[in-house]
């Protein structure tokens, strides 16, 4: 079975083109938080994304910094570059594109004030329920991810 489930913010706007028999085709990378960081200093990965007729269509009308949950499939693939090297590809196929967030969060690039008990019991509660599993790692992060061009493997 060949299934990938990713949430994560794109990174750049997507790139829209359409085939010569007008298959519209989107690329795309978005940054998916990691649970932990690398040696490195490394806390997320960079995952290009392709998608296809209207989901393409979709897909570019998202914007930079955009929280985004995608299901699709991982795709390999190899070509023979200028200087005759063999570059080897990864990428996944979106199938289903869901927002995440409003495009507000977006815009102003702070995530929405919550209304939050005042006392501690009431506090405390309300961490349990935040923290139950199948909740939403990333949905207090609110902040779009700013990347340099150069940071990007490819």
């Amino acid at each position: 079975m060949n299934s990938v489930n990713l949430i994560g913010r794109l990174i750049s706007e997507p790139d829209l083109s359409y085939t010569s028999q007008g298959t519209a085709i989107a690329t795309v990378t978005i940054a998916v938080k990691r649970a932990f960081k690398t040696n490195d200093g490394v806390e997320a990965d960079f995952i290009r994304l392709k998608a296809f007729k209207k989901t393409a269509e979709l897909l570019d009308n998202i914007t930079k910094g955009r929280e985004v949950g995608i299901s699709g499939s991982w795709q390999t693939g190899k070509f023979e570059n200028n200087q005759g090297q063999m570059v080897y590809t990864n990428e996944c196929i979106v199938n289903q594109l869901t927002f995440i967030g409003s495009k507000s969060d977006t815009q102003q690039g702070q995530p929405q004030q919550t209304n939050r008990p005042a006392n501690n019991q009431a506090s405390k509660q309300q961490y349990q329920q935040d923290n139950l599993p199948g909740t939403d790692p990333f949905a207090s992060s609110g902040q779009p991810i700013d990347i340099d061009s150069s940071d990007l493997p490819f």
